[in-house]
C-alpha cells in the first residue's frame, strides 16, 4: 500500500474512547469485585427528565476533585447538568453507597489538539466533598510523576466501556494489560506516528487486541506496579490496536498540584 494512503487510513480510524452508547465495559476483562476500586467515578450527563448518559470515567484524587481526560470535556445546555457518580458498580441500579456530586468546573491543562492528542488530561471540581468511606476513597497520585514504564510491565485498567462492537454491560469491568514499547506503537504496524506517541503518553494493551480499553473507558485510571500511572486517552475505532494513555509525568503532577493547591 502507498505509505501516504496508509497514513491517511490510520489517521481516519483513530478516535476517542468516548462512549457511543450509555453503559458498556472492557474488552477481554471481567467484572470487578464490588467496591474494590473505590476511587472510580462514572461521569454522566443528566437531563431534567431524569434520563442520563454516561460519557467517560475518572478517578477521585481529592474529596472534591476528579481526574479524567481532556477530550471528555462537555458543553452543556440549560436543562443539563454534569455529575460524577462515586461508589457505583451497576449504572442501572441505585444503591446506598452511591454518591452523586455535581461537576462545577472542567479544567483541561490546555486546549486539546484533536490531531496530536497532546495533553489529554483534565481536572473536574465537584460542588461538594465526597464522603470518604469504604466504598468511596481517593486514588493517590504518583509522587514526583512517572518517568516511563518498561515494555512488558503488567497493568490493570477499569471502566464501564465497550466489550465488543455490539456488546454492552452496565457493571464495572477490569482487565490486565501490558505496556507496549513506544517505538513499536509508533511503527507502521500500529499508529505510524499518526498521532505520534510521545514521552507524555504510554501505549498499553496487547498485540492481538484481545484485551484492551475501549469506547466508554476514556478518562479512567491505568494502574501499573500499584501506582496511578496513566489516563485512558484514545485508540482505534475497532479497539484492535493497543490503547494510548496520558502518562502522569512530573509535568502533569506539577500542574495538578498548582491547580488544586
Amino acid at each position: 500500500m502507498n505509505p501516504s494512503l496508509y497514513n491517511l487510513l490510520v489517521l481516519l480510524i483513530v478516535v476517542f474512547l468516548a462512549p457511543a452508547y450509555p453503559g458498556a465495559e472492557i474488552i477481554g476483562g471481567h467484572e470487578v469485585e464490588r467496591h474494590s476500586r473505590p476511587y472510580m467515578a462514572s461521569l454522566q450527563l443528566h437531563f431534567r427528565n431524569r434520563s442520563f448518559v454516561p460519557y467517560c470515567g475518572g478517578a477521585l484524587i481529592r474529596p472534591d476533585w476528579v481526574l479524567t481526560a481532556a477530550h471528555c470535556e462537555q458543553t452543556i445546555e440549560s436543562d443539563q447538568i454534569l455529575l460524577a457518580v462515586l461508589g457505583d458498580h451497576s449504572l442501572s441500579k441505585h444503591v446506598r453507597s452511591e454518591q452523586r456530586l455535581r461537576i462545577i468546573k472542567q479544567i483541561p491543562v490546555t486546549k486539546l489538539n484533536n490531531r496530536t492528542m497532546k495533553d489529554d488530561i483534565m481536572l473536574l471540581q465537584l460542588e461538594t466533598d465526597a464522603k470518604i468511606n469504604q466504598d468511596v476513597n481517593v486514588l493517590n497520585l504518583p509522587k514526583g510523576g512517572i518517568t516511563d514504564m518498561k515494555s512488558g510491565t503488567r497493568c490493570t485498567v477499569a471502566g464501564w466501556g465497550k466489550t465488543k462492537i455490539n456488546n454492552y454491560s452496565d457493571t464495572l469491568q477490569e482487565v490486565e494489560v501490558k505496556v507496549i514499547d513506544r517505538r513499536e506503537c509508533n511503527s507502521m504496524c500500529y499508529y505510524n506516528q499518526h498521532p505520534k506517541i510521545t514521552r507524555n503518553m504510554i501505549c498499553v494493551g496487547d498485540s492481538k487486541g484481545s484485551v484492551n480499553a475501549c469506547h466508554g473507558d476514556s478518562g479512567g485510571p491505568l494502574i501499573c506496579d500499584k501506582m496511578y500511572t496513566g489516563i485512558v486517552s484514545f485508540g482505534t475505532i475497532d479497539c484492535q490496536y493497543p490503547a494510548v494513555y496520558t502518562l502522569l509525568t512530573k509535568k502533569y503532577i506539577d500542574w495538578i498540584q498548582d491547580t488544586i493547591g
